[in-house]
């Protein structure tokens, strides 16, 4: 059973421009490198970027070898600005859809990221939710920040 209540509200500012981090959360490869919080690994199984597709991927915890798998489909996109995206969990007693919305906003040092996880799982507890989210974000800067140059 899901809890309309039990929502995180997240808010970082990265030296990178909305571009990059708006491709780093339609990317199949971005996503497996810098979504799986730490000791997990990530699989994207399949993907389709656009509104009403989205893609299956699971979490892997590195210690136990356990999986977890769920869907992501997109509701909203707009490029270099605003993702709204629902997860569903393919585990038979987490049910409900998780809302997310992620809005970028360039700054004058890079881009202002807002991320709200609405309506998670009663059995995730939300402290959980924002650690997973913190581990998840400073590998996301670690993806986006460095400007490398071309060869």
């Amino acid at each position: 059973m899901s809890n309309p209540e039990n929502s995180v509200h997240l808010h970082r500012v990265v030296r990178a421009p909305a571009e990059r981090i708006y491709r780093a959360f339609l990317d199949a490869d971005a996503l497996a490198r810098w979504l799986p919080p730490y000791g997990f690994t990530g699989k994207v199984h399949s993907m389709e970027a656009e509104v009403g597709s989205g893609y299956r991927m699971s979490f892997t915890n590195f210690g136990n070898g356990q999986s977890h798998f769920f869907t992501t489909r997109y509701t909203e996109l707009k490029p270099h600005s605003c993702l709204r995206y629902v997860n569903q969990f393919e585990a038979p007693n987490m049910p409900g859809e998780m809302a997310v919305t992620v809005n970028l906003r360039g700054v004058l040092c890079g881009t202002e990221v807002k991320i709200v996880q609405e309506n998670i799982p009663a059995q995730i507890p939300a402290e959980f939710c924002y650690l997973g989210w913190q581990e998840s974000l400073q590998q996301l800067i670690r993806l986006v920040e460095p400007e490398i140059p071309s060869e």
